[in-house]
């Protein structure tokens, strides 16, 4: 059977795009079509965007442009969230807002037909803010990863931070089915996949849709946990103010779960997280971390920043940079503020961009050398590897606290294999190891 087209994909944004993406990859090669990395060769160019800040807006429709601009005569396809928030025209041919993603081949089916833009405000309204909607499940969707699967559980988020967009983007909370899960879960185990990341946009808010708390989103843990073959389970991302001790302890219990904790915090400042309608305070914040520790005594504790929030001042930043190092964070993912247009905070006191950047600095600074000092940490200890790529001169993997291993290549190791390694030395943040 002849293809019937190539596509390209570009993804924006975070790890519920990406899994988006690949969701949409399944459905066109379902249909017939192939894949490609080269855009230059793509019939139709897939961007799958993101609206979560001014900047993130801006990068979506740059590569909008940019695949155009590269690839004239493709079929440009706009999906996700800069596209559901578009105000305006929107450079593409095709385009798909949050909720009807898996009609996108069918859409630019219709679009080859009828050669007329097709766009998601045709179709239906945006996501509702006073309803949960369903859950959309595209299935089992194969990463292209090899060894690690991500997995969406849930979509939506009802926190309406004063900075973000995504509740009116993606709506309210929407829970997937446990037996979904469950069957995605094992059909990726039997494929061969070892570690399965359990992600969503608000993944501890899994359940509150039917009224269940997270010991709903524990009971999916301890589900997947469960399967043969499942050797490894992380969680994408941990929201301080959901996070209860019967829950910490809960998942303490589960062997497989990985001791690395994505734990959001935006600010290390309490009246700065206050206008950001933060639901906790820095004391919840370390107390939570603190429980966390006592179950993984491993634990590596990673977090996001925003650094030049409105009104930010030296006083604030300075706690929150003091805080960093008070909690013993060990990796910060940094992002200086950028105004998103209908958020409350785009009418707050904006920071200098020169202030913000030098400070964005000073705190990437500060989480380089946490990371290290982390990383030294491990020298000499036996650790679990999981093989992802051979590039040659040495094998590369991460272990079960999500650090970057280099493994000498004295001895031949199978791509997706666990293997035990000692840390002989550190690169940076990364371990140099030997096979134990």
């Amino acid at each position: 059977m002849s293809s019937k087209g190539k596509v390209y994909f570009y993804t924006l944004g975070c790890r519920v795009n990406q899994y988006e993406t690949d969701a949409a990859r399944e459905l066109f090669l379902s249909a017939g079509y192939e894949c490609t990395t080269d855009v230059t060769e793509a019939d139709i160019c897939v961007i799958n965007t993101c609206t979560v800040t001014g900047e993130a807006d801006r990068k979506s429709r740059q590569n909008l442009r940019g695949a155009a601009r590269l690839n004239p005569d493709a079929v440009i396809v706009a999906m996700g969230c800069a596209s559901e928030m578009a105000d305006g025209q929107i450079d593409a041919d095709v385009v798909l807002g949050t909720r009807d993603k898996n009609e996108i081949v069918t859409r630019v089916e219709e679009f080859l037909s009828a050669r007329k833009a097709i766009t998601h405000k045709t179709s239906h309204e945006r996501p509702t803010l006073t309803k949960h909607d369903d859950y959309h499940d595209f299935g089992t969707i194969i990463s292209p990863e090899g060894s690690r699967a991500f997995m969406k559980i849930e979509d939506g988020c009802n926190n309406f931070c004063t900075y973000c967009i995504i509740p009116f983007a993606r709506g309210r909370v929407a829970s997937r089915s446990r037996e979904s899960i469950r069957e995605e879960a094992r059909n990726l185990a039997s494929l061969g996949y070892k570690e399965i990341i359990v992600s969503g946009i608000e993944v501890c808010s899994y359940g509150s849709d039917r009224g269940e708390g997270i010991e709903s989103f524990l009971g999916v843990l301890q589900d997947v946990a469960a399967i043969e073959g499942v050797k490894r389970l992380r969680i994408g991302s941990l929201e301080p103010s959901s996070l209860t001790e019967e829950f910490i302890e809960g998942i303490g219990k589960i062997d497989k779960l990985c001791p690395h904790f994505h734990l959001s915090l935006q600010s290390g400042s309490d009246t700065v997280l206050k206008r950001m309608n933060r639901k906790y305070d820095t004391a919840l914040y370390l107390e939570k971390a603190r429980l966390l520790r006592e179950q993984f005594p491993t634990l590596k504790l990673t977090t996001d920043i925003i650094v030049g929030f409105p009104g930010e001042t030296d006083e604030e930043f300075n706690e929150t940079v003091e805080f960093v190092k008070t909690c013993g964070i060990d990796k910060v993912h940094v992002f200086p503020y950028s105004i998103r247009k209908g958020t409350k905070a785009a009418s707050m006191p904006q920071v200098d961009g020169t202030l913000k950047k030098n400070r964005c600095e000073v705190l990437r600074k500060l989480s380089d050398e946490q990371e290290s000092l982390f990383a030294q940490g491990q020298k000499g200890k036996v650790q679990e590897v999981l093989i992802e790529a051979d590039h040659g001169d040495m094998y590369v993997g991460y272990t079960r606290e999500y650090i970057k291993a280099h493994i000498n290549n004295d001895r031949p190791l199978e791509i997706g294999s666990i293997v035990k390694v000692q840390a002989v030395d550190t690169l940076y943040s990364s371990l140099i190891c030997k096979v134990f």
